[in-house]
């Protein structure tokens, strides 16, 4: 058994799914969607070859809704109670003050999850045996609400065109929201208020060079009309909602990867949702991030380009 698991426990007289037995299987927790939470558990079983080689190795946050999203939604980063046999169970040490950091590194980890009633996945921007190097740069582009899709396009690829001039290679994925991620693969040689410098020196050049669409402060009062680049999601502690990753919101949306030139083909965040996504992994010719595990770049170029960093 590895290091850190629990013992796991027999479920008997409730449906299986991916060998965990699922209680209140027909409950609806949606219902926009209409899907209970024996759908959302066959969901995560049916994409664990695209989700769990983003969740493997590192910290987990759950967003939790037991009842269903009409009740009580919650954010966990600890696992505390919760009765999951197969989620690992972190070193103390990462996180003295609190209970236990978690890590799911395989499907029946997730199921579990599910069946204490998680929705979403959020994983850190570092794995747990380098907890204090990040191996990733997150850009979370959080839109005005009343911005056409359009702007979020634009806005995106400003990004990906001002990390091409910085020499860095990014990946990008829908957020499940109104928003995109841009993901930055990174050497595991920085630490955590570096790699924050990086990004908010990012943030800050986009602000400048786009003021009319981009802001780099946070709160609704600031981005009327624009859309804040997050850089906050380059901190320690901090996560972000994992590729394939269902969303707490109403219709279940899913966060998920991209091709550069799909961003101003589809037609918005939330196109693909825990219904329909199989349609779209079934016809990839490739995949949109096939080259994201072998990317591993160095900031140091990039931060000699960026004021104040």
């Amino acid at each position: 058994m590895t290091a850190g698991m629990r013992a796991p426990r027999k479920s008997t007289g409730r449906p299986q799914v991916g060998g965990v037995g699922i209680s209140s299987a027909q409950r609806v927790i949606d219902a926009a969607s209409g899907v209970s939470k024996r759908e959302l558990a066959e969901y995560y079983l049916g994409v664990a070859e695209w989700l769990v080689p983003q969740l493997r190795g590192r910290p987990l946050s759950l967003v939790r809704a037991p009842e269903g999203l009409a009740r009580e939604t919650f954010f966990q980063r600890h696992c505390g109670r919760l009765k999951m046999p197969h989620m690992r169970l972190l070193d103390r040490a990462l996180d003295p003050e609190h209970a236990r950091l978690m890590q799911a590194d395989s499907i029946m980890a997730v199921i579990e999850a599910v069946q204490m009633g998680s929705i979403e996945l959020h994983t850190w921007n570092a794995r747990s045996d380098r907890i204090e190097r990040p191996d990733r740069v997150i850009f979370d582009l959080d839109p005005d609400p009343a911005l056409p899709w359009s702007s979020m396009v634009e806005a995106t690829e400003l990004t990906l065109q001002l990390l091409d001039t910085l020499g860095l290679r990014a990946f990008i994925k829908t957020s499940g929201g109104r928003g995109m991620h841009v993901v930055v693969p990174i050497d595991r040689r920085h630490d955590w208020e570096r790699v924050r410098q990086f990004a908010r020196a990012v943030s800050e050049r986009l602000a400048h060079e786009a003021p009319a669409l981009i802001v780099d402060k946070m709160g609704p009062q600031n981005r009327v009309g624009r859309i804040f680049v997050d850089y906050l999601r380059n901190q320690k502690g901090a996560s972000t909602v994992a590729a394939y990753s269902v969303r707490a919101r109403p219709g279940l949306a899913v966060s998920v990867p991209l091709q550069r030139d799909e961003l101003a083909r589809i037609d918005g965040a939330n196109q693909w949702h825990i219904r329909n996504l199989a349609e779209r992994l079934a016809t990839l010719a490739v995949d949109p991030w096939a080259d994201y595990r072998s990317t591993r770049q160095n900031l140091a170029a990039a931060l000699r380009q960026l004021p104040g960093t």
